[in-house]
Protein backbone atom coordinates (compact mmCIF):
# COMPACT_ATOMS: atom_id res chain seq x y z
CA UNK A 1 0.00 0.00 0.00
CA UNK A 2 1.55 3.70 -0.99
CA UNK A 3 1.78 5.97 1.94
CA UNK A 4 2.99 9.46 1.60
CA UNK A 5 2.52 10.87 4.54
CA UNK A 6 3.40 15.22 5.14
CA UNK A 7 6.46 15.81 6.64
CA UNK A 8 7.02 18.25 9.39
CA UNK A 9 8.84 21.74 8.43
CA UNK A 10 10.11 22.74 11.77
CA UNK A 11 13.63 22.76 10.46
CA UNK A 12 16.39 24.87 11.83
CA UNK A 13 16.41 28.32 10.42
CA UNK A 14 19.27 29.11 8.54
CA UNK A 15 19.43 32.73 9.78
CA UNK A 16 19.82 31.79 13.52
CA UNK A 17 23.06 30.66 12.78
CA UNK A 18 26.08 32.06 14.72
CA UNK A 19 28.50 33.48 11.49
CA UNK A 20 31.69 34.54 12.39
CA UNK A 21 32.67 37.65 10.12
CA UNK A 22 35.97 37.99 8.40
CA UNK A 23 38.56 39.32 9.87
CA UNK A 24 39.10 42.74 9.32
CA UNK A 25 42.54 43.02 8.29
CA UNK A 26 41.47 41.26 5.49
CA UNK A 27 39.56 44.77 4.04
CA UNK A 28 43.24 45.80 3.99
CA UNK A 29 43.99 43.26 1.95
CA UNK A 30 41.93 43.50 -1.14
CA UNK A 31 41.89 47.39 -0.86
CA UNK A 32 45.81 47.11 -1.37
CA UNK A 33 45.07 44.67 -4.09
CA UNK A 34 42.18 46.67 -5.70
CA UNK A 35 44.73 50.01 -5.40
CA UNK A 36 47.25 47.68 -7.35
CA UNK A 37 44.83 46.92 -9.93
CA UNK A 38 43.79 50.25 -10.33
CA UNK A 39 46.98 52.07 -10.58
CA UNK A 40 48.24 49.52 -13.82
CA UNK A 41 44.71 50.59 -15.02
CA UNK A 42 45.30 53.81 -14.68
CA UNK A 43 49.17 53.49 -16.10
CA UNK A 44 48.32 51.39 -19.02
CA UNK A 45 45.20 53.90 -19.87
CA UNK A 46 48.05 56.63 -20.01
CA UNK A 47 50.69 55.11 -22.00
CA UNK A 48 48.34 53.22 -24.21
CA UNK A 49 45.32 55.95 -25.04
CA UNK A 50 45.97 58.98 -23.48
CA UNK A 51 49.15 59.90 -24.16
CA UNK A 52 48.67 58.63 -27.60
CA UNK A 53 45.18 60.90 -28.62
CA UNK A 54 45.81 63.63 -26.34
CA UNK A 55 47.08 65.85 -29.15
CA UNK A 56 43.82 64.61 -30.99
CA UNK A 57 41.07 65.39 -28.18
CA UNK A 58 43.46 67.34 -25.92
CA UNK A 59 39.25 68.23 -24.28
CA UNK A 60 38.26 64.81 -23.29
CA UNK A 61 42.03 64.15 -21.29
CA UNK A 62 41.14 65.33 -18.25
CA UNK A 63 37.71 63.99 -18.24
CA UNK A 64 38.45 60.82 -18.78
CA UNK A 65 40.87 60.43 -15.72
CA UNK A 66 37.79 62.06 -13.81
CA UNK A 67 35.53 58.98 -14.96
CA UNK A 68 38.47 56.41 -13.70
CA UNK A 69 38.14 58.02 -10.67
CA UNK A 70 34.82 57.83 -9.82
CA UNK A 71 34.65 54.38 -11.31
CA UNK A 72 37.44 53.64 -8.46
CA UNK A 73 35.08 55.08 -6.01
CA UNK A 74 32.41 53.45 -6.66
CA UNK A 75 34.32 50.42 -6.31
CA UNK A 76 35.85 50.59 -3.57
CA UNK A 77 32.57 51.49 -2.13
CA UNK A 78 30.76 48.30 -2.99
CA UNK A 79 33.89 46.49 -2.07
CA UNK A 80 34.01 47.93 1.52
CA UNK A 81 30.19 47.66 1.89
CA UNK A 82 30.64 43.78 0.63
CA UNK A 83 33.10 43.24 3.07
CA UNK A 84 31.05 43.46 6.66
CA UNK A 85 28.59 40.42 4.72
CA UNK A 86 31.24 38.27 4.02
CA UNK A 87 30.76 35.62 7.32
CA UNK A 88 31.40 31.85 7.86
CA UNK A 89 29.70 29.35 10.09
CA UNK A 90 31.12 26.04 10.92
CA UNK A 91 28.34 23.43 12.46
CA UNK A 92 29.13 19.98 13.46
CA UNK A 93 28.29 18.39 9.75
CA UNK A 94 28.70 21.23 7.69
CA UNK A 95 30.14 24.86 6.76
CA UNK A 96 28.25 27.39 5.38
CA UNK A 97 29.57 30.82 4.08
CA UNK A 98 27.67 34.09 3.22
CA UNK A 99 28.52 37.03 1.16
CA UNK A 100 26.71 39.56 -1.09
CA UNK A 101 25.60 42.96 -1.10
CA UNK A 102 22.41 42.68 -3.66
CA UNK A 103 22.51 39.45 -3.65
CA UNK A 104 23.36 37.43 -1.30
CA UNK A 105 24.52 34.33 -1.96
CA UNK A 106 24.54 31.51 1.06
CA UNK A 107 27.06 27.99 -0.05
CA UNK A 108 26.29 25.06 2.76
CA UNK A 109 28.89 22.38 2.34
CA UNK A 110 28.10 18.88 3.74
CA UNK A 111 31.52 17.29 4.92
CA UNK A 112 30.22 14.32 3.53
CA UNK A 113 30.79 15.83 0.20
CA UNK A 114 34.16 17.22 1.10
CA UNK A 115 37.01 15.64 -0.84
CA UNK A 116 39.97 17.34 -0.18
CA UNK A 117 40.60 21.04 1.63
CA UNK A 118 43.79 23.21 1.56
CA UNK A 119 44.80 26.05 3.54
CA UNK A 120 47.07 28.66 1.58
CA UNK A 121 48.78 31.89 2.74
CA UNK A 122 49.41 34.74 -0.31
CA UNK A 123 52.55 36.89 0.87
CA UNK A 124 50.56 39.74 1.48
CA UNK A 125 48.03 37.65 3.73
CA UNK A 126 51.08 36.26 5.46
CA UNK A 127 52.06 39.95 6.93
CA UNK A 128 48.61 39.60 8.66
CA UNK A 129 48.52 36.37 9.47
CA UNK A 130 45.52 35.02 7.52
CA UNK A 131 44.90 32.13 5.34
CA UNK A 132 42.20 31.01 3.24
CA UNK A 133 40.53 27.36 3.55
CA UNK A 134 38.97 25.84 0.34
CA UNK A 135 37.28 22.75 0.08
CA UNK A 136 36.99 21.16 -2.58
CA UNK A 137 33.77 18.89 -3.00
CA UNK A 138 32.86 15.30 -4.77
CA UNK A 139 30.96 17.07 -7.85
CA UNK A 140 31.23 19.97 -10.01
CA UNK A 141 33.74 22.91 -9.04
CA UNK A 142 31.07 24.95 -8.72
CA UNK A 143 30.45 23.03 -5.14
CA UNK A 144 33.55 24.26 -3.91
CA UNK A 145 34.15 26.38 -1.28
CA UNK A 146 36.62 28.97 -0.59
CA UNK A 147 36.56 31.37 2.82
CA UNK A 148 39.33 33.83 2.59
CA UNK A 149 40.50 35.97 4.99
CA UNK A 150 40.41 33.97 8.35
CA UNK A 151 42.98 33.59 10.79
CA UNK A 152 45.72 30.76 9.86
CA UNK A 153 45.37 28.85 13.37
CA UNK A 154 41.24 28.92 12.52
CA UNK A 155 41.91 27.97 9.49
CA UNK A 156 44.29 25.20 10.59
CA UNK A 157 41.29 24.07 13.38
CA UNK A 158 38.40 24.21 10.79
CA UNK A 159 40.90 21.79 8.24
CA UNK A 160 41.60 19.43 11.14
CA UNK A 161 38.31 19.24 12.01
CA UNK A 162 36.83 18.52 8.93
CA UNK A 163 39.16 15.88 8.00
CA UNK A 164 38.83 13.93 11.33
CA UNK A 165 35.29 14.29 10.62
CA UNK A 166 35.88 12.58 7.04
CA UNK A 167 38.30 9.85 8.59
CA UNK A 168 35.33 8.59 11.07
Amino acid sequence: MFQNAQITTEIPDIDQLNFLKIHKNYLWILLFNSAIVWIVIFIAYYFLIDHKYAEIYPKFSNYDYIILAIIVIIYNVILIAGFSRRKYALREKDISYSSGILIEKLTTVPFARVQHLEVDQKPISRLFKLASIQIFTAGESNDDLKINGIPKKEALKIKEYITNFINE
